[in-house]
């Protein structure tokens, strides 16, 4: 077991750059997640929100249960769970974002679609009508006075739209508009934002008319998409997925983002399945990975990116297995449901913790003082951990 350390020191208004990878043995006081999935992970403050499609929490020592409906906040310090904060939510959370003066952004498939709340009582904050409508939001990004949202909405935009971060307004200079989608409607499953560019991937295979199959870079500043293209996502998965790209993160310095895919187990030159490092600066219109790591055959759906490591998280049974069928090939490595890579050559580092694999890690937060991680499983690492733990820096 982890000895509890005083982390009032290392609490982060943001999440920052990390130098070192985070100790493979979780804290013991997070709480738990009873039931459900945790879909997404905020940090405001000392405060952590968790989203999701759960209805009831406990305590670290799960001799108390609160029930929360897709929604709760704990002391990042303590793991204490706040009893004032119980948003009236009718539908599950995806998408979150830490807003300013203890607020947070929360957006999913309820009524409204997204929403502004205090930490202090959960209620919605006065003056924030963002107007979403025809759809859910699955992804949220804040960038000082902007809010950045995907998702498969259609009003105000379609799938995509940046938002005033006070008034949820509508930004009319942002027109960036993803199309041609492989699926029904255009989604947007996964967006970042670092400086003057934005990255966004979905089901879509055009932004703004121009050709941009899965993903793409928008220059923030102009509100036009940049000269950056790749042919990595062309190639088809198994039919189940016509669109296969899920989470993605920028670097801390935003000089490179790590995409991660679903897909089946396709071999060859095809990205399912896969953990893949591109440069955020690069331009051209046939933009080549830097590097590539297969799971061989299981999906990842969450990445972090913290300088020191990429995390990736799915019900991944390998790594480093670019020759695997869902079996494990010339030069894979175990790694159960949760991995570090690293972030110069791609290769799986030695941190092994392991998770009970299920759906998978659908979020992380990384922080100045660990890594909190979201599923919808029990076990992280060798302990009982239900659907939420922190990994922290040694």
């Amino acid at each position: 077991m982890f000895a509890r350390v005083t982390l009032a020191a290392i609490i982060a208004l943001a999440p920052v750059a990390q130098q070192r990878v985070v100790s493979a043995d979780p804290v013991d006081y997070t709480p738990h997640v009873l039931d459900g999935i945790v879909n997404a992970i905020a940090l405001v403050g000392g405060t952590v929100v968790v989203g999701g499609s759960f209805t009831e929490v406990a305590d670290s020592s799960r001799r108390t249960t609160f029930d929360r409906d897709y929604l709760f906040a704990f002391d990042l310090a303590t793991g204490r769970v706040l009893t004032g904060f119980e948003p009236d939510l009718d539908g599950p959370v995806y998408g979150l974002a830490a807003g300013p003066g203890g607020t947070v952004y929360v957006g999913g498939d309820f009524s409204g679609s997204l929403t502004r709340l205090s930490l202090t009582d959960g209620s919605a904050v006065p003056g924030f009508e963002p107007r979403i409508s025809g759809g859910m939001v699955t992804t949220l990004a804040r960038s000082g006075s902007q809010l950045y949202a995907g998702g498969d909405f259609t009003r105000p935009r379609t799938a995509l739209a940046r938002l005033d971060a006070t008034t949820g307004a509508a930004d009319p200079r942002f027109t960036v508009t993803p199309g041609a989608p492989l699926t029904p409607r255009a989604k947007v499953y996964a967006l970042a934002v670092s400086g003057d560019r934005l990255v966004v991937d979905g089901s879509f295979t055009t932004l703004a008319g121009k050709s941009r199959p899965q993903l793409g870079v928008i220059d923030t500043a102009t509100g036009k998409v940049a000269d950056w293209r790749t042919e990595a996502y062309i190639p088809k998965c198994m039919d189940t997925f016509p669109s296969y790209v899920r989470g993605l993160d920028l670097s801390p310095d935003g000089r490179y983002f790590v995409v991660v895919s679903t897909g089946g187990p396709r071999g060859g030159a095809r990205l399912c399945d896969s953990a893949v490092r591109f440069e955020t600066h690069a331009t051209g219109q046939r933009i080549t990975p830097t590097w590539v790591n297969k799971t061989g055959g299981d999906s990842l759906y969450a990445v972090s990116a913290t300088g020191a490591a990429v995390y990736v998280g799915g019900h991944q049974r390998w790594m480093n297995n670019p020759l695997g069928h869902d079996s494990a090939g010339p030069g894979a490595v175990p790694r159960e449901g949760i991995a570090a890579l690293d972030p110069r050559t791609g290769k799986a580092l030695s941190w092994n913790p392991g998770r009970e694999r299920g759906i998978g890690v659908k979020a992380f937060s990384a922080h100045s003082g660990g890594l909190l991680v979201g599923s919808d499983t029990t076990r992280l690492g060798r302990e009982y951990h239900a659907r939420l733990g922190m990994f922290p820096l040694p």
